[in-house]
């Protein structure tokens, strides 16, 4: 699970420095590597990449934790390119549909709509991969799990109604949309199991 461990160790690194910078340092990461509206109109694109490298609104262990339990997971089930690629699409969308409305909701001239806000994390493609196992696991764990992640995700929506809040709904619904890709899904030489294949030779 290589990918897995580059991106915890990146994200322990990134924390560990931060702890040793003092609070207006801080600060400033924080405000330069956020993918808020105002990053976008002046190009700072980047910034859509370097705000996954934060852990923010959980302890650190707790986050790295999640992100090696649930990532590495998918990279077990999946392969590299797969997990990576499900966390990363869930990263981006959510952020992009997020900002996105922030951005229509100014053009709107909407009252208290920032273009500045502080924006980073990795929960947006944690749900995403999240979801997405839950939604292909089958049985109980399906039947149980997912529906429990959505009311969970919706009542901290509807008790904060943060921006981020609306964002993990939004990669809730991500998670799911992959777990009905083709990509994901094992090709018909995969999903043959060793019994089935040996069948046939034992009707011969």
């Amino acid at each position: 699970m290589r990918a897995t461990a580059v991106y915890v160790t990146a994200l322990l690194l990134t924390a560990w420095w931060l702890k040793g910078q003092p609070a207006a340092e801080q600060a400033r990461f924080m405000r330069h590597n956020s993918s808020n509206v105002h990053h976008m109109e002046v190009g700072k694109w980047w910034t859509l990449f370097t705000s996954g490298l934060v852990v923010d609104g959980v302890p650190v262990l707790i986050g790295v934790a999640a992100v090696a339990a649930v990532l590495g997971t998918a990279e077990w089930r999946w392969g590299r390119a797969r997990a990576v690629g499900v966390f990363v699409y869930g990263h981006l969308t959510a952020t992009l549909l997020t900002e996105g409305a922030l951005w229509l909701m100014r053009l709107a001239h909407m009252p208290g709509i920032t273009t500045r806000a502080r924006d980073v994390g990795i929960s947006y493609g944690l749900v995403t991969t999240g979801a997405c196992l839950l939604a292909l696991a089958g049985g109980p764990l399906r039947r149980y799990g997912l529906p429990l992640l959505a009311v969970v995700l919706t009542a901290a929506w509807l008790y904060d109604q943060q921006l981020a809040d609306a964002g993990h709904l939004i990669s809730l619904a991500l998670g799911c949309l992959a777990a009905h890709s083709r990509w994901l899904r094992p090709a018909p030489e995969e999903a043959r199991t060793p019994e089935s294949v040996a069948l046939p030779a034992l009707n011969a």
